[in-house]
């Protein structure tokens, strides 16, 4: 059966204090915040359970932190190594890294070029709407990315953009956009900034009205665009083309229920979804158990199955076959924006 796992290799560390960071606050509630740097033996562990699992179907390891490349070289350089030396059914393994791209050089680019590795670049836009992106002494790293950016195209290395969209970036999304543009860039990723779990309101959090914003401008350049002939992704809005044409999306939460997934932190320790490393959800660790043996625990079967129940009131929505009751259950807890879905799915012209 084919697996995804998503690798955080430096834990919770970072070299950033972004204003609106889920997982330091998420990291907070745990008995301990940070879980130590991955050692290549927990690698190790990742690796062969994770082929075994696969047992030759696909796997997709991704890597994420806090800042996943504070980890260092060698231990990516030993990671891809392991991978080729316990692969011995011939899974088709993908990699990639989600970075803030803060620490990438001249050696970094070779190596994901080198291993075909995916790099996400989370950037928010042009030098004022990143400025939620700091480092921990206030300084802003906008030109530090741009120059990455640039070493990554100089490399031809595959990358695209992820950014969080705060009620700002909703408002001025499409500066954002003209802004990616402007640079080439046309793989783009808006993922919504998340409340903390007790949080009930949050001055980075999109509104109703905010989401709608984004959904509504957001789409008609992206449609735009594609249809002049302009090859431009915007992953959700991919995602949706794909749910109107009858087929599954590939994007996790938007097919109405939770993908099956493992996050490990740096100490091995294991759970369900980025969005729920917390005590409650915790699975086992990768040094003492398989990911076969999680996977048939009761707190992974019922995480997953709980995302299967949708709000009655969607039962009967026009827009459910596209809206899957809202997608990302996280998202829903965080702030239900059913009136802002109704409100775009109502005056899209066309898919």
């Amino acid at each position: 059966m084919p697996i995804s796992v998503m690798i955080k290799p430096s834990s919770s560390a970072c070299n950033m204090k972004c204003e609106y960071c889920f997982y330091a606050s998420l990291a907070d509630k745990r008995d301990e915040a940070f879980k130590g740097m991955m050692s290549n033996e927990t690698a190790k562990n990742i690796i062969s359970s994770a082929l075994e699992y696969a047992n030759s179907t696909d796997v997709v390891f991704t890597f994420q932190g806090g800042e996943p490349l504070l980890r260092g070289k060698e231990f990516f350089e030993n990671f891809i190594k392991t991978e080729k030396l316990l692969n011995k059914k011939n899974s088709r393994i993908t990699n990639c890294i989600q970075t803030n791209a803060t620490l990438i050089d001249e050696e970094w680019c070779a190596f994901f070029k080198e291993n075909n590795i995916l790099v996400g670049v989370s950037l928010d836009g042009d030098r004022e709407l990143n400025s939620y992106r700091v480092y921990k002494d206030d300084s802003e790293t906008f030109d530090d990315v741009l120059s990455a950016i640039e070493l990554l195209k100089k490399h031809n290395v595959q990358f695209n953009i992820l950014s969080v969209l705060t009620s700002r970036l909703a408002q001025n999304f499409r500066k954002a956009y003209r802004f990616f543009k402007s640079l080439g860039l046309s793989y783009m990723q808006f993922i919504p900034c998340l409340k903390a779990f007790d949080e009930a309101e949050s001055i980075y959090a999109m509104s109703v009205d905010d989401y709608v914003t984004y959904l509504k401008s957001g789409y008609k350049l992206y449609y735009n665009d594609n249809m002049r002939g302009q090859s431009i992704s915007i992953r959700q809005f991919d995602n949706y083309r794909l749910l109107m044409q009858g087929r599954p999306a590939e994007q996790c939460g938007m097919n109405g229920f939770c993908s099956e997934q493992f996050v490990v932190e740096g100490d091995g320790s294991v759970y369900p979804c980025d969005f729920y490393c917390i005590n409650e959800y915790y699975l086992g660790n990768i040094n003492e158990l398989s990911f076969a043996q999680m996977h048939d625990s009761e707190i992974f079967r019922r995480f997953v199955k709980s995302s299967y129940t949708i709000p009655e009131k969607c039962t009967q929505c026009t827009y459910l076959r596209i809206c899957r009751g809202g997608g990302c259950k996280r998202n829903n807890l965080s702030t239900d924006y059913c009136k802002s879905y109704k409100e775009f799915f109502k005056n899209i012209v066309c898919f």
